[in-house]
């Protein structure tokens, strides 16, 4: 099996562990379109490449200092709560009438930005990333030239696995209610509120 394909399967199957990412980008799709999901998409698999590129040359090992780890574990889990928040609050503005709920409507552009803050707001992945690599490199005896293509592989995985979920969403949604569709929001907005304060709960603990 190539390194490639290798990193492609590894990659999906990470990806069934689905993550406060993928319901956000669950919550712009069912919100808006595909190619909202899709630009959010194409910011994921971005930051996941940076990760894995900062991963491949070591920066995971200063990442692994127990002062640190709080420090991006709180950063990430407010921005997680900020951003659940902000689903939640959509949602019942809808669901109670209010108009105003239009003037924060989804775009390419903010569907992108957002889903790069919120993915890169956890620069931990590093850290896990980097145990990824270091268990392939042992366990299939790969070189650095080989870990690349292995990293290729596991980001093109994100890509083709959230593509593929949001385009069957988007398929479906055509026959969903529209109140239906905000209260997805809402539960969009408590899932992503419950991983904000179970990562904080972690830290305590």
């Amino acid at each position: 099996m190539t390194p490639l394909f290798n990193g492609m399967l590894t990659g999906l199957f990470l990806q069934l562990a689905v993550g406060p990412v993928f319901f956000y980008i669950f919550g712009i799709t069912v919100d808006s379109n595909y190619v909202n999901g899709l630009s959010g998409i194409l910011a994921v698999t971005m930051v996941d490449y940076i990760y894995i590129v900062l991963s491949l040359i070591g920066i995971g090992r200063l990442l692994q200092e127990d002062r640190i780890k709080k420090i991006f574990g709180r950063i990430s889990s407010i921005i997680l709560t900020l951003f659940g928040l902000m689903m939640l609050y959509k949602g019942l503005l809808f669901i109670n009438g209010a108009e105003q709920v239009k003037s924060i409507a989804w775009t390419p552009v903010n569907s992108f930005t957002s889903c790069f803050i919120l993915t890169a707001s956890s620069p931990l992945t590093i850290v896990f990333w980097s145990s990824v690599f270091s268990a392939k490199a042992i366990e299939k005896n790969y070189k650095k030239k080989e870990l690349v293509i292995f990293g290729i592989g596991t980001g093109l995985s994100t890509f083709f696995f959230l593509s593929a979920a949001m385009l069957i969403l988007s398929v479906l949604k055509s026959g969903i209610p529209n109140l239906m569709v905000q209260v997805l929001n809402c539960i969009v907005g408590l899932v992503l509120i419950y991983y904000g304060i179970t990562r904080v709960w972690k830290l305590r603990s």
